[in-house]
């Protein structure tokens, strides 16, 4: 091994909290180099937020041309021509380059382009992409390593060489048939795309919905949804081997309740879960343990169980929102300045970017009966708020949990727009202002905002001793 070099902080992985605070304690003057062995700046702006949201837009607007004569305008004979949306894609993608290199210069953070693990205490080897080794060492090292796409040992899978969110992206052509391994966030916002593009879609779930952590009426919104756009769905299902090459043909023999089947398809994508980028970075030669499902283990303070080492976002096991990765750089941050912080209790936003889109912050519905927690339920559907009458876009609803304090315990809304409601709402409950806070504000009309206005207008009166409530 060579003679180590020297540096005040070393990070494994540039995810978002990863190059945040690589940037941060840059500027203030540490020596700090920031290892990566795939793109900069992580998954989000690389492979999976931006341009997963890039690409679902593309698919919006391709949806209203196939909706041209409900707003009165007359097209002639159009295609989606994929090739076009994937270049507006990797131009998004390429300025994203740009800008994070720019920052990284800026702060004065080094890139080193390889694969970093520990080779004794404080100690870190990187495999250079261009070939060679390069050994660092540091007092505080951070590890921001993200995660990968989940390929469950199915007979055949790896042989049939699917898609994941990350090839996906990168279709050149439409797929014909596009089945879709797992009904979740990206399983669901890839599959109403690729239908609007004109792909025909399946979906696969093992569990009995879609969304299936969800409030039963989210599911069933959901369903409906797919249903109408002409995607199919099938529930309950257990895949027992693969056969074919995805991109070409591919085949899936399916379990369910009712007896066995087969599925054909033109191409396959696996989304059916997350697996922590935490092997063979030798986390054991310096103490640095692991929970069961190969998760960092690490503390409120995200201290792992090796003195100077901190991890952040998904290989933590957090929830794997980049949202949460960057509250995990703050937290990080305040407390090397002397602080306190802690992500014990923190509030974890959400929404999934189907169209409509699936907000939700606090305590669901299902939940809250489970626990036998008392509420009050105010529920208004999207067709209430009159903005999304002139939209078009009526589908959907809007509810929340108030407790007996007046205080918001979780909102959850299936709307237009409806990721924009969250920080007003994540305000008043972050600062247990009770609903009527937002119920008393004079909110611009005709908003999707002013939804929030007649949502929280109807709020059943308190009765003594009353049960959880599921009435509206």
């Amino acid at each position: 091994m060579s003679t180590p070099e020297k540096y005040d902080v070393i990070f494994i992985g540039t995810g978002e909290g990863g190059k945040y605070l690589a940037w941060h304690l840059a500027s203030q003057g540490a020596r700090v180099a920031s290892i990566e062995k795939d793109e900069i700046g992580g998954a989000c702006p690389n492979v999976a937020c931006l341009p997963s949201k890039n690409i679902i837009h593309s698919a919006k607007v391709a949806s209203f041309f196939q909706r041209g004569s409900e707003f009165g305008v007359v097209h002639g004979d159009g295609h989606v021509d994929m090739a076009g949306v994937n270049a507006r894609r990797r131009k998004m993608v390429d300025g994203l380059h740009e800008l994070h290199f720019a920052n990284f210069k800026k702060s004065g953070a080094e890139i080193v382009k390889g694969f970093g693990h520990f080779v004794g205490e404080k100690t870190v080897q990187v495999d250079l992409l261009a070939g060679g080794t390069r050994t660092l060492r540091a007092d505080r090292i951070f590890i921001d390593t993200g995660s990968r796409a989940t390929l469950d040992p199915i007979p055949g899978l790896l042989e049939a060489r699917p898609l994941t969110h990350i090839e996906a992206l990168e279709l050149d052509t439409l797929p014909e048939h596009l089945i879709i391994a797992g009904g979740g966030y990206v399983g669901l916002e890839f599959a109403q795309a690729m239908r609007r593009f004109g792909s025909r879609v399946t979906i696969v779930e093992r569990n009995n919905t879609l969304a299936h952590r969800e409030d039963p009426d989210v599911s069933e919104a959901l369903q409906q949804l797919f249903h109408d756009e002409g995607i199919d769905v099938v529930t309950g299902a257990t895949i027992d081997r693969i056969e074919g090459l995805s991109g070409a043909s591919v085949t899936l023999h399916i379990t369910q309740a009712a007896g066995q089947s087969v599925l054909s398809g033109s191409h396959l994508l696996v989304a059916t879960g997350r697996t922590p980028n935490t092997q063979n970075i030798g986390l054991e030669l310096v103490g640095v343990q692991t929970t069961a499902s190969g998760h960092i283990q690490v503390n409120d303070r995200l201290e792992t169980t090796a003195p100077g080492i901190w991890a952040m976002g998904d290989c933590t096991g957090a929830p794997h929102f980049t949202h949460i990765s960057l509250d995990d750089f703050r937290t990080i941050r305040d407390n090397l300045a002397g602080g306190n912080r802690t992500t014990a209790g923190r509030q974890v936003p959400s929404c999934m970017f189907t169209d409509p889109e699936l907000a939700h912050v606090g305590l669901p519905e299902n939940e809250a009966k489970l626990q036998g927690i008392p509420y009050r339920l105010t529920r208004l559907p999207m067709l209430g708020v009159l903005r999304a009458r002139t939209l078009s876009e009526t589908r959907g609803f809007i509810k929340a949990l108030i407790a007996d304090d007046d205080r918001i315990l979780g909102f959850t809304a299936f709307g237009s727009g409806v990721g924009e409601y969250l920080p007003v709402v994540q305000l008043a409950m972050a600062n247990n202002l009770p609903y009527t806070a937002i119920r008393d504000l004079i909110i611009t009309h005709p908003t999707l905002s002013e939804g929030l206005l007649f949502l929280f207008s109807a709020v059943p009166a308190k009765t003594a001793g009353s049960p959880p409530s599921s009435s509206h």
